[in-house]
């Protein structure tokens, strides 16, 4: 169960550490994404350790810092790194970045993550907008008593992210010089990789990537009323497929080596959100 008060807490000492913040977007960055950050102009950072409820991420890759920024005139609170189902942390510090956002009046937020190709054409360094998701997880962050925070006790999930952010992640795309592929996001528990009969498995039920984080904050994000875009970084080809024994460090290896166009198309994506108005 999510803690409501925990959450309020968080959201006491963010707001007593940038009081004048307002911000328009917020921006979630999973394995290897990071240095995204470094495109952006900083106010300042916090540390998650300090951050009630939120804590020290358990994951090579997440540098764990709350920074306040600014691009495009839009300002943002990026979440530099997330916590993840299988880190065994409850539902709080997952939830915690869409509380803190919807709270602070944001409209909109990128969730990205790394994740294992399953379509023949997603390879390595290939950059994936988010269209659908499944949630394998076997859990739900909204399982509990209801918190209105997250909308009607039932929320509609039939478009979790936004057709016409997805339209500007498209544009953004191509103004890097890419050409993003669109499919669907299927998140696993973890900590383990998938097998190869549990991929075939996801590939019978559309999985175009798998991985293990994003669905809980984009369907709370939706739940909330926010609206949501999503942006994979396809590292690896996932079990069956790739010829290699899977492995975090080969994750972190292909987002460094991709870091660039990654950087570049989150940038173009928040001047057309810009332009586009929020």
């Amino acid at each position: 169960m999510i803690d409501r008060k925990i959450l309020d807490q968080a959201l006491a000492f963010i707001t007593k550490e940038w009081p004048d913040a307002q911000p328009a977007m917020g921006l979630i960055l999973g394995s290897g994404w990071s240095e995204v950050v470094d495109s952006f102009n900083v106010s300042d950072m916090i540390s998650y350790e300090k951050v009630p409820g939120l804590g020290k991420t358990g994951v090579v890759g997440h540098a764990g810092r709350l920074v306040l920024a600014e691009t495009s005139g839009i300002e943002t609170i990026i979440f530099q790194g997330r916590r993840h189902f299988y880190e065994g942390v409850g539902w709080t510090p997952i939830a915690l970045p869409v509380f803190v956002l919807k709270s602070m009046g944001a409209k909109g937020v990128l969730v990205t993550n790394a994740a294992g190709g399953v379509r023949q054409d997603l390879r390595p360094g290939k950059l994936m907008i988010i269209e659908d998701h499944i949630n394998f997880l076997g859990a739900n962050p909204l399982v509990g008593d209801h918190d209105p925070v997250w909308g009607p006790r039932f929320p509609d999930q039939s478009e979790v992210y936004d057709a016409r952010l997805r339209q500007l992640l498209k544009q953004a795309g191509k103004a890097a010089g890419e050409d993003l592929a669109g499919g669907v996001y299927l998140a696993d528990s973890g900590p383990t990789y998938e097998s190869p009969a549990e991929i075939r498995m996801f590939k019978t039920l559309g999985a175009d990537a798998v991985g293990m984080s994003t669905v809980p904050e984009a369907l709370l994000a939706k739940a909330a009323g926010l609206r949501v875009a999503g942006l994979s970084c396809i590292t690896n080809s996932a079990a069956g497929i790739s010829a290699n024994p899977l492995s975090h460090e080969e994750v972190t290896e292909t987002t460094k080596l991709s870091m660039q166009r990654m950087k570049q198309v989150v940038l173009n994506f928040w001047k057309e959100v810009a332009r586009e108005g929020i």
